[in-house]
């Protein structure tokens, strides 16, 4: 087994961890920092909208074009008046993208246009975008992030509980507020690709979110009949449980936008790209640290205050006081959903070499219960 699997295995059984819920108002500390930079940034510098969302003129050149990007570029916007966006197509050709132009001036820009890059006007092709058709755009994905927002809430809800509901929607708003801020301080275009992408990462995010709360949820299962852990630490478990999947899922989905956004974008100049492969690229890992970070240790503090918690808690630290066991210990028996106080009575627990608590009388930290 690799390394990495056998690291998974050990994560799983609770022999290793790492004490996330512990250490969760650093974590906050950090998205809560992260997403005031977002905002900010979005105030002040505010979205590069595309031509889709303001309107303007897409000027093609004929192919096989042997003027640099950067002298079409200034070319435009001399003619213009206007910022340009000048991209280089595969055939050797050119669009010039001039936003907030009308008909009339498109005419007047086409010719200068011409002028300049020497060829005939008529082979250079003129397409005009109204803005009301990239308002259309926003207003059904308002409309549709709205849908999705409240349809994961209420199956949230059902399948699991209304505090967890509430924890994705937060993390999902933390991945959204932190993607859409990044775009406004870098100054990528925002097109119906980065809408796209937006939408899309919405679902991987929801999607790592879901795979811990139903470890939770299996794992937390009766979890008043037993006084060997509180609610945090389970929830602490079921992160460590399924940390290397979630951390494997998040490296194979981010090498290929990555490869789009750094290879495509960067390297080949195909700007087209960077607009949808950047909310994919900040959205997956957003995602995915939200998931662990936040969602988790959100619905732990949520459930915390109940008064079953509350009570079960004292319980196991009074338990713990008594017994001599050290804070914060958990046991395989978390993950098969197996509580034994009687066995536990029976048979004290110690502290093994890497502070966790392991029975006497048990083989590799086994309940001395029934397996399922």
């Amino acid at each position: 087994m690799s390394k990495l699997g056998t690291l998974g295995a050990r994560l799983h059984h609770g022999e290793v961890g790492y004490d996330f819920i512990k250490n969760r108002k650093i974590w906050y500390g950090i998205s809560i920092l992260i997403t005031i930079t977002a905002i900010v940034g979005l105030s002040v510098r505010g979205l590069h909208m595309g031509i889709e969302f303001q309107g303007g003129a897409v000027f093609t050149t004929p192919k096989n074009m042997t003027v640099s990007v950067a002298t079409a570029e200034g070319y435009a916007e001399d003619a213009s008046g206007h910022d340009a966006i000048v991209q280089q197509l595969g055939d050797g050709s050119m669009r010039i993208q001039v936003a907030g132009i009308d008909t009339k001036t498109s005419d007047g820009i086409k010719d200068q246009l011409a002028k300049d890059l020497k060829v005939d006007g008529e082979r250079i092709n003129a397409e005009l975008v109204g803005p009301s058709w990239g308002e259309q755009i926003a207003n059904k994905a308002w409309q549709g992030l709205g849908i999705f927002m409240f349809l994961v809430v209420i199956y949230l809800a059902i399948a699991f509980e209304w505090r967890m509901a509430v924890a994705a929607f937060v993390a999902l708003i933390h991945d959204i507020t932190i993607t859409v801020g990044i775009y406004a301080l870098v100054g990528f275009e925002v097109t119906p690709g980065t809408v796209i992408g937006l939408l899309t990462i919405l679902g991987y995010s929801l999607y790592d979110t879901v795979v811990v709360f139903d470890s939770l949820k299996e794992q937390t299962r009766d979890i008043t009949k037993q006084t060997r852990w509180t609610y945090s630490e389970i929830a602490n478990r079921s992160i460590n449980s399924t940390l290397v999947r979630s951390i494997n899922t998040t490296v194979v989905a981010l090498l290929p936008v990555g490869g789009l956004l750094f290879i495509g974008g960067g390297v080949l100049g195909a700007g087209m790209l960077n607009d949808i492969s950047l909310s994919l690229f900040v959205g997956l890992a957003a995602g995915a640290y939200s998931s662990i970070f936040i969602a988790t240790p959100l619905v732990a503090d949520l459930k915390e205050l109940e008064p079953s918690m509350k009570s079960l808690k004292k319980r196991v630290l009074a338990k713990r006081a008594q017994g001599g066991a050290t804070g914060g210990t958990q046991d395989a028996a978390v993950a098969d959903g197996d509580y034994d106080d009687e066995a536990d009575d029976a048979a004290p627990a110690v502290v093994g070499p890497r502070g966790q608590a392991a029975s006497r009388t048990r083989g590799r930290g086994r309940p001395s219960g029934k397996r399922r």
